[in-house]
């Protein structure tokens, strides 16, 4: 996962790179900030540039919360994976006109097709499980102790609610009637005039959930007979019936 953000990043050594080794770590981290985000003037890079300091983490820390990172300083793979994200977004901004004429990668092969791209991942690297739980972490998904549980339910979620059709759907709301809502009784009167209001609009929400429910009991009971309502008769068993 790293390695092809740091190769796109002309990285000086992309295959090496180990986010466990704390002094590797620190110096990729200032030569993101130096060569490709430079969030910070010149000046003001001292604290982490300072790489042996015992400090550093509390530079780094302030740095991130600087960049409105949404990871911390104590979660190192997700942290820098966020960072490379973001230097790489900062690399394309930079050279917009370099990549557009980038050719597309050439359209996989019926033998490509056939390899499930999941049998190649390493379940227990560090990296999958780094960019696993960022991804669990920006969706919201709540954690797991297997990754490929969480990358399961990261699937899951992208093709429910974040696929073009998805989107496409979610936009097309529909159009609500107005209600007059003095022409509701409530039933009970909770002693606030904006609680009640409230409480009559909860109500009409529920009676729509419920005719839609209806609704759809509707169906099935019309798909059950369309079913059942045209029975067979076996003269050999004496009776009707399927």
């Amino acid at each position: 996962m790293f390695k092809r953000k740091l190769t796109a990043l002309d990285y000086h050594n992309p295959g090496g790179f180990d986010c466990t080794d704390e002094t590797q770590y620190r110096n990729c981290i200032v030569w993101l900030e130096d060569q490709k985000i430079r969030h910070y003037k010149i000046e003001e890079r001292g604290n982490l540039r300072n790489i042996p300091s015992s400090d550093w983490p509390k530079a780094f820390h302030q740095y991130l919360q600087d960049l409105n990172c949404p990871f911390g300083g104590e979660q190192q793979p997700e942290a820098v994976d966020w960072l490379l994200g973001l230097a790489v977004r900062y690399e394309y901004g930079d050279n917009v006109d370099k990549y557009k004429n980038c050719k597309p990668l050439a359209a996989p092969t019926n033998s490509d097709k056939a390899v499930d791209p999941l049998l190649n991942l390493d379940g227990d690297s560090p990296d999958f499980k780094a960019g696993v739980t960022a991804l669990a972490n920006i969706l919201k998904i709540q954690r797991h102790d297997d990754y490929l549980v969480m990358l399961k339910a990261i699937r899951i979620l992208i093709q429910e609610r974040l696929s073009p059709e998805a989107i496409t759907k979610a936009s097309n709301n529909r159009e609500g009637i107005p209600v007059a809502l003095d022409k509701h009784v409530l039933g009970f009167d909770t002693g606030d005039a904006v609680l009640n209001e409230a409480a009559q609009i909860l109500r009409l929400l529920h009676i729509e959930e419920l005719r839609e429910l209806q609704t759809k009991i509707n169906e099935a009971i019309v798909a059950v007979q369309a079913i059942i309502a045209d029975p067979k008769t076996d003269h050999r068993l004496g009776k009707v019936g399927r």
